[in-house]
């Protein structure tokens, strides 16, 4: 089937949210060492950004680096390092020819400099691009982000800034690292894992989930359109009857 020919444009996610989970799993199968797994994974990524911007998606949020990924061994974080530069900086003409804005969540002040840089320079040469905005989520936890809104907030009430009666969802998503994002209506997650680690706690309160039984190096664009067409024929009832929609 041609899910993409079965899309409804008119009804699309503004904001998906993706777990790319499986690249390490995907090299040992293949023989080889987990970082084989991480560089084949950019493909996915482009794969996933391409068909974001050719069915009209206005935000795309990828979980690239969470905050418990520092736990992992030395060589593989200093290689994921490595690829995030090498990355941004290949991709680069591909954001600016498709009009794609770059940007960026999570403690990225805990990143190597020279990630950092690389990283800043390139939110500021696409920081004028209006199609989709592609979202990293780098040294990212989300129970990290809320602690992180709470002190934020708690300190406008200290200095009388901000009335603790006048806190609500809208004030407390204002203080999350997604502050000017929509919330994901779709969440994918490939490698078969059913959970979402740590990721967006707040913001998928009413997310579609989709897990999938590949790994993240064989995602494709065909995925992503299988996964809006699933999508657009689910009921999103928030809470109320079939009746009342």
């Amino acid at each position: 089937m041609d899910y993409k020919e079965h899309i409804d444009t008119t009804n699309l996610p503004k904001h998906i949210a993706i777990i790319m989970d499986g690249n390490g799993r995907w090299a040992k199968e293949k023989g080889e060492l987990r970082v084989f797994g991480h560089r084949n994974g950019v493909t996915a990524v482009r794969e996933a950004l391409e068909a974001a911007v050719e069915i009209g998606v206005s935000y795309l949020t990828l979980y690239a680096f969470s905050t418990e990924n520092w736990n992992r061994p030395e060589f593989e974080v200093n290689a994921l390092m490595e690829l995030l530069v090498d990355s941004l900086n290949k991709e680069l003409p591909l954001f600016q020819k498709n009009n794609i804005r770059v940007n960026s969540i999570g403690r990225t002040s805990d990143l190597p400099d020279h990630c950092q840089v690389t990283l800043q320079s390139t939110i500021d040469q696409t920081k004028q691009n209006t199609g989709c905005t592609l979202t990293l989520a780098l040294s990212y936890g989300s129970r990290q982000e809320i602690l992180d809104a709470t002190q934020a907030i708690a300190k406008k009430v200290q200095e009388g800034s901000l009335k603790a009666e006048d806190i609500n969802e809208a004030v407390f998503s204002d203080h999350l690292y997604t502050h000017g994002m929509p919330d994901p209506e779709m969440l994918i997650r490939t490698s078969g894992e059913q959970r979402i680690s740590n990721y967006m706690l707040w913001q998928l309160a009413y997310t579609e989930l989709f897990f999938l039984p590949i790994m993240w190096p064989e995602f494709t664009r065909e995925h992503l359109f299988e996964c809006i067409y699933l999508f657009q024929n689910r009921e999103r009832r928030f809470g109320k009857t079939s009746e009342q929609l």
